[in-house]
């Protein structure tokens, strides 16, 4: 079992490791050691997960999320197979935690007079910036 939080505990039957080489510097090993981690996690089935953590999780993961609702997660940061592993648990975990925390709920505010007027004077700025730039057709007329 991986825990997560105090609530939220993965069973490593969850995921899944596939093993698959890296690219980049490597020496003689690079072509025959399988040293980078393609960690798949199934968001949408886990049981371990709440469904608003799991909707949470798919909206924070983005496109790393398949549309069957794996998540994937690959590791190639370290030249060694265990340390890769480790790091792509600990991503996941990251990400989980994120998940699990709720969303601060926003309180509307108002802007201040000082930045409303800060505005308006920048927009005139503007405004007068690009009508200096207009020119009367007749001018050119010779």
């Amino acid at each position: 079992m991986i825990e997560v939080t105090s609530s939220i505990r993965i069973d490593e039957s969850e995921i899944q490791l596939d093993f698959i080489r890296a690219s980049g510097p490597g020496g003689q090993n690079v072509n025959k050691v399988a040293s980078s981690v393609q960690l798949r996690f199934d968001v949408r089935n886990s049981p371990s997960l709440e469904p608003d953590v799991k909707e949470r999780l798919i909206r924070l993961a983005g496109s790393r999320v398949t549309e069957g609702g794996i998540l994937i997660i690959e590791a190639k940061r370290y030249r060694t197979q265990d340390a890769n592993r480790q790091d792509a648990i600990q991503r996941l975990i990251a990400w989980i935690q994120k998940a699990a925390a709720p969303a601060k709920p926003r309180h509307a505010t108002r802007p201040s007079g000082a930045s409303r007027a800060r505005r308006l004077r920048e927009k005139r700025k503007k405004s007068e910036i690009k009508q200096l730039r207009k020119t009367d057709l007749n001018d050119w007329k010779d």
